[in-house]
C-alpha cells in the first residue's frame, strides 16, 4: 500500500498559473496558521510560507463521481511526497477513506469516516477487494481531497 501525492508536473503546471478543474489561475496567499495540507509534499505549509488555493479534479476522467474541490499546494518548490508511511499532513482526528473502482467511480458501502490511527488498516482493508482500485482519503469535516492509496 502506497499513499500517492499529486503528480509534480500538474503541481508545476498549477505553480506556472495553469487553470485549475474550475478554469481559473490558482490563487496566491501566504499560509495562515497549521492547517494548509499541501497536496504534493504531504506536509503542512509552514505559516507564513507562498501557499496556492486552487479547485482540484483528482480523476483522470470527467465523469457524475469526478468531484472537484479546494486543495492547498505550498507555492514554493517541494519534494513529492508519498510512500507507505502516514503522511505527516494527515493531522485531524478523523478522515473519510472510500474506495474507487477502475472506472473512477465511487463503491458505494466503501466509504466511511476513519480514525486517523486506523487509516492504513482500513484502507488495506478497502484494497483487499479486488473490485477496489483505489482509496481517496478525504478530509472528514468538508470532504476536501487529500490523497490517494494505491495498492
Amino acid at each position: 500500500m502506497r499513499f500517492t501525492a499529486i503528480p509534480t508536473d500538474t503541481v508545476a503546471r498549477y505553480r506556472a498559473g495553469g487553470p485549475d478543474a474550475n478554469g481559473q489561475p490558482p490563487e496566491r496567499t501566504l499560509a495562515k496558521g497549521t492547517g494548509n495540507p499541501c497536496r504534493h509534499c504531504l506536509r503542512q505549509v509552514p505559516e507564513g510560507a507562498p501557499m496556492l488555493v486552487l479547485a482540484h479534479r483528482p480523476f483522470a476522467t470527467i465523469q457524475p463521481y469526478a468531484e472537484i474541490g479546494p486543495i492547498f499546494l505550498c507555492g514554493d518548490d517541494c519534494p513529492q511526497g508519498g510512500g507507505h508511511d502516514l503522511p505527516v499532513m494527515l493531522s485531524s482526528s478523523d478522515y473519510i477513506l472510500r474506495g474507487y473502482g477502475r472506472d473512477e467511480r465511487i463503491l458505494y458501502g466503501t466509504g466511511g469516516v476513519v480514525p486517523t490511527a486506523r487509516i492504513k488498516t482500513r484502507a488495506a482493508e478497502l484494497l483487499a477487494d479486488p473490485a477496489v482500485a483505489f482509496v481517496h482519503i478525504r478530509s472528514a469535516r468538508n470532504n476536501c481531497f487529500q490523497c490517494r492509496v494505491d495498492r
